[in-house]
């Protein structure tokens, strides 16, 4: 357990460092302070989310464990669900960041093939693999989880037309979003699976299929 917590501490880490640039400014001491007290609540509540399960833990809860008043807590997250998908807010930037580092001349599916497996990389993890699984298996979040792939498939195909020089309503683009963004949901739903392959092979494996059948 003290291992578990240890890596829970590491990801508020990383989850502070986005707030203090993102959500709180990275200046001032009131800022810092909101910054470290959301993703320390970010983090107890994932943790007690994945030791306890989702429905059972409550507000209560987490706001205890995170030192914080319940009411102070609904200054951050106004539900359970927004703190879970509050840790996966950044994705979309992290995808359109992926695909400004290819080359704008490479074909659309070598460019999101390449960005998701860069991603995959760099960002993959146990606690992420836990996380999914919590998504996956409570019902309250596997609507919210649908709205985030939604969210980034969009993003993904304007993008892809950025990064091409063409306009937002690309066909092509939005095409190769769509189609980028269901072989994501296999890859993930493989790795749940706990089949013996990364989500990074079975994505490679899943774009090959693809252009066979495009041909």
């Amino acid at each position: 357990m003290r291992g578990d917590r240890l890596q829970y501490h590491a990801l508020g880490a990383n989850m502070q460092e986005v707030q203090e640039s993102k959500s709180f400014g990275a200046s001032g001491r009131r800022g810092r302070k909101r910054a470290e007290t959301h993703a320390r609540i970010q983090v107890e509540a994932i943790r007690l989310f994945l030791e306890r399960g989702f429905d059972a833990t409550t507000l209560d809860d987490i706001a205890g464990a995170a030192d914080v008043s319940r009411r102070s807590l609904f200054h951050y997250f106004a539900s359970k669900e927004e703190i879970v998908f509050s840790t996966k807010a950044d994705f979309p930037h992290l995808i359109a960041e992926a695909i400004g580092r290819r080359p704008a001349d490479e074909p659309l599916l070598d460019m999101v093939e390449k960005a998701l497996i860069d991603l995959a990389e760099r960002h993959l993890s146990d606690q992420a693999r836990d996380l999914a699984r919590l998504i996956q298996e409570t019902p309250a979040l596997r609507a919210g989880d649908q709205a985030k792939y939604e969210t980034v498939e969009r993003v993904l195909a304007r993008a892809l037309a950025d990064r091409k020089g063409l306009p937002d309503t690309d066909i092509d683009c939005r095409v190769t979003a769509a189609a980028a963004i269901g072989i994501l949901k296999l890859s993930t739903r493989a790795w749940l699976a706990g089949e013996d392959v990364g989500p990074d092979t079975f994505g490679k494996a899943a774009f090959a299929a693809l252009r066979r059948v495009i041909g």
